[in-house]
């Protein structure tokens, strides 16, 4: 994305937020009805997550819980957690099982045994504003004759340069939404990212949990698949933001144009190639929708290509996890060590 581009959505979205989502039924909802927890998927992230867990205990409408899954960190995440912040629920899983089994062993733990009406999920590097639950919470309410069908609410994650991490439509492949779609205080989406997304308890129990046999990428965006197949909807609230960040990106030019480039692991180009794949190929298959993947897989090997650091072990896993996909050979095949 171009530097003007960013600078046009980010208009967009400070001035989308001139006019806050009322409904004069939020503070009973919110005060009375709803028991609202948090939930961060962490690894390693003892330099990370403090930020994050100070935000969420100064939110404008307080959360009944917040719950940390400690994907069997190395660092100290656990220990600093216990002994900074008494009141959070911290879980420690016995190994690394991603981001698929930390959100389902805490989706299980906050929705099916707590049975907290929604569970705001997060991973360690995004903080919210102060009012990103208080702006949640009133866009589900305001959206009032559909909001039984309402199953997952996300916030707009911002990059601290201002660009967007865009919220997809799903036309038997990714499109973006209209530029007006940031303008409206509430809109529509089909795939939304783990980060600030809050996920309602039903659809838990009638949609089951994340899969673990993802283990990472597009474990979200299937997990919102499968919701808007079971019916429910995915709202966006433009005017609840969350800061977040994915590795260490630079600006790189283009054809004359800036955009941000993530260099990723290995590791990761392996299972976003494969969960993708396997995603198309077994679980919603159409001939649009696989040619879709071999453009977007194509396009990403040209970026790694030009950009990317370390260019033959990543064409390596991409190539490795489309076939791996196609196959259905899942589960977890490399870790962050293995990196």
């Amino acid at each position: 994305m171009g530097s003007s581009a960013e600078g046009r959505q980010r208009r967009i979205r400070l001035d989308s937020c001139s006019a806050r989502p009322v409904n004069v039924e939020f503070g009973v909802l919110s005060r009375l009805s709803l028991s609202v927890a948090s939930l961060t998927v962490a690894y390693n992230g003892a330099e990370l997550v403090s930020r994050q867990i100070d935000a969420l205990l100064r939110q404008s409408r307080p959360l009944q819980e917040i719950i940390v899954v400690d994907n069997a960190s190395n660092d100290g995440t656990s220990a600093l957690l216990e002994q900074r912040y008494p009141e959070v629920t911290v879980m420690r899983l016995p190994e690394n099982e991603g981001m698929g089994g930390g959100l389902a062993a805490g989706l299980a733990y906050a929705a099916l045994t707590k049975k907290h009406n929604w569970i705001w999920t997060f991973d360690q590097d995004s903080v919210p504003h102060r009012d990103s639950l208080e702006m949640l919470l009133a866009g589900v309410a305001s959206v009032s004759n559909q909001n039984d069908g309402v199953g997952i609410a996300a916030a707009l994650p911002i990059h601290k340069r201002g660009s967007l991490y865009r919220p997809w439509l799903w036309r038997d492949g990714l499109v973006k939404p209209s530029p007006e779609a940031f303008r409206e205080q509430i809109w529509f989406a089909d795939l939304v990212i783990t980060a600030g997304s809050m996920i309602r308890r039903d659809v838990v129990e009638n949609v089951g949990l994340p899969r673990t046999d993802f283990f990472m990428d597009f474990v979200d965006f299937e997990y919102c698949l499968r919701a808007r197949g079971h019916g429910y909807k995915v709202v966006v609230v433009p005017c609840a933001q969350i800061t977040h960040e994915i590795g260490n990106g630079r600006v790189v030019r283009l054809l004359g144009l800036r955009k941000l480039w993530y260099n990723q692991a290995p590791f990761r180009e392996y299972y976003y190639s494969r969960n993708l794949a396997y995603s198309v190929w077994w679980l919603y298959p159409s001939k649009a929708a696989k040619r879709f993947v071999l453009r977007h897989l194509m396009r990403r090997a040209a970026g790694l290509l030009l950009f990317n650091s370390n260019k033959v072990a990543c064409l390596k896993k991409i190539g490795q996890g489309f076939r791996d996909g196609r196959l259905a050979h899942l589960g977890i095949r490399f870790r962050p060590t293995d990196a």
